[in-house]
């Protein structure tokens, strides 16, 4: 559901038919002969067209967050799918600029729901030894979401004139999926003791009972979670789950999903032989997350992420390979795992929020920012990927195999910069009492 609405925006709004109907000015300035490419598609509303969502993604995280927390993570998947429906209808059925932006909020509400639940649904019943495979399914389904978004938009932009009609309308099937699958799912164990409901009925299930109960009472003796989060005990969690959110969108690789197709007209191919290309990049996409899956928990987190570093430093090209089986992928599954209960909704909350917001602002500002640094925007990338490959190297620990409500001790009390901030914790649990 959500990669499938990473891909389909940048087909759509490098179709001609979609273009003359909600944004004149950029269709003729695209078939002017001598008009600059780099500039063509630098218009405000149209990029507003594509990043709406993610602002309204950015607020609706933390009310989904509570919703997570109150009524669990199977129902809030729910809600997602439904604000996701409505919102197709409204793409779909568009007459006008307002009812496309509408519809795209929409979008946005349940995209921020959905990736509020998903990753800590699959974190949470994860086993440890594969946490981080199962939880990269997440980022494998978003990158087979793009791929499948990339294949619609390269068919239907025959289809005149109703083609982006169409494929706007066929977000409506991941979303329904998503709606009966969630239907269908257990709650995570996690959740149902966190409110106090009935948990599966096996007597093998003792010592990890126990576990998550102890963690569920020390979580409700927490009040105020997303205060808490302003403790210096829970800083090295926050400032991990937002540092990979931002350094996630600074990689540049969702420009080049939302764009791909405006890019390749950029550089001269014809609109087929874009799109067509744009398929290329969604096979790689998926290709190379489905590496990731295979190697997290066999290399670690840390070595993957400092290995693509290496590689998307050397060329921009190829950024789309190694953020699929790295930064993409990981940039959930971190902040996912390393909250303890008393503020993981809330914590992941803040990282999805910041997901939401750097999105928003690359996919606002691309656009235009490719019209004044022209191919020198990605020596900007590059230059961030340095920073990323540093923070990774000092500040970042392997979380590989460890469960999660053994993170604090494990990992964060033994890191050479982060145990500062644990000397606090014990207080901080009794001050929240």
């Amino acid at each position: 559901m959500f990669g499938y609405d990473i891909g389909i925006s940048g087909g759509v709004t490098s179709m001609d038919d979609f273009l003359e109907e909600f944004f004149p000015v950029v269709y003729e300035r695209k078939h002017k002969a001598k008009e600059d490419n780099y500039c063509k598609y630098d218009n405000q509303g149209l990029q507003l067209f594509t990043s709406s969502l993610y602002l309204a993604a950015l607020v609706s995280s933390f009310v989904a967050s509570k919703v997570c927390t109150k009524h669990g993570r199977r129902l809030t998947m729910q809600a997602a799918s439904v604000f996701f429906l409505i919102g197709v209808v409204l793409n779909a059925a568009a007459r006008n600029i307002a009812m496309l932006i509408i519809g795209r909020i929409l979008l946005g509400v349940g995209v921020g729901f959905a990736n509020q639940a998903v990753p800590l649904f699959l974190s949470e019943i994860a086993p440890v030894h594969i946490r981080g495979a199962l939880n990269i399914l997440f980022q494998l389904d978003v990158t087979i979401g793009i791929f499948v978004a990339n294949i619609v938009n390269y068919f239907v932009s025959n289809i005149h004139p109703w083609g982006w009609r169409l494929a706007l309308g066929l977000a409506g099937v991941p979303a329904t999926m998503l709606c009966l699958g969630s239907m269908v799912i257990a709650e995570t164990p996690t959740s149902l003791i966190e409110r106090e409901q009935k948990i599966r009925g096996t007597d093998n299930v003792n010592a990890e009972y126990e576990e998550i109960l102890h963690a569920c009472e020390m979580a409700r003796q927490v009040k105020r979670p997303f205060r808490n989060l302003m403790k210096r005990s829970s800083r090295p969690q926050l400032v991990i789950a937002i540092a990979m959110q931002v350094f996630q969108q600074f990689t540049g690789i969702n420009a080049i999903m939302f764009y791909a197709p405006v890019l390749f007209q950029t550089i001269g191919f014809k609109n087929d032989a874009s799109l067509l290309s744009a398929v290329i990049t969604g096979i790689v996409n998926v290709l190379s997350t489905v590496v990731s899956v295979v190697l997290v928990d066999k290399l670690g987190r840390r070595f993957l992420l400092l290995e693509a570093c290496g590689q998307m430093l050397i060329t921009q090209v190829e950024t789309t390979i190694d953020f699929a089986w790295s930064w993409g992928p990981l940039g959930w599954l971190i902040p996912s795992e390393t909250f303890p209960l008393a503020t993981r909704t809330a914590g992941y909350a803040f990282a999805v929020s910041s997901n939401m917001l750097f999105t928003f602002v690359i996919a606002q500002a691309f656009l235009s920012m490719m019209c004044h640094l022209r191919a020198g925007i990605f020596f900007f990338f590059a230059a961030w990927i340095v920073v990323m490959g540093l923070f990774v190297i000092f500040l970042l620990p392997e979380t590989k195999n460890v469960p999660i409500d053994e993170m604090s001790e494990r990992v964060w009390k033994r890191h050479w910069f982060w145990k500062r901030f644990m000397d606090e914790e014990e207080q901080d649990k009794k001050d929240s009492v």
